[in-house]
């Protein structure tokens, strides 16, 4: 008789080495393009298809809001664009 093995499923949003993935609301993204006085082409990218974010159903247009823990800043954000290729 065969054993069942069930396979415990990998979340990588829960990794210890994947920084925080947040996507911004419409509210949010327009007041960072304010406020920094900039358009959606002149963010770095993503791609929808990243491990990172698929969980989050980002489509393409919306902003990924990344916070990275620093040891000399205490925490680093950086934003995304969403792109589909």
């Amino acid at each position: 008789m065969k054993k069942k093995t069930t396979k415990k499923k990998f979340t990588l949003d829960k990794h210890i080495l994947i920084p925080k993935h947040n996507k911004l609301s419409d509210k949010q993204k327009e007041k960072l393009l304010e406020e920094y006085n900039i358009s959606l082409k002149e963010l770095p990218k993503i791609l929808k298809s990243d491990p990172a974010i698929v969980s989050l159903n980002a489509k393409p247009g919306e902003i990924i809001k990344i916070t990275r823990n620093s040891m000399t800043a205490g925490e680093s954000i950086f934003y995304r664009v969403v792109i589909d290729v």
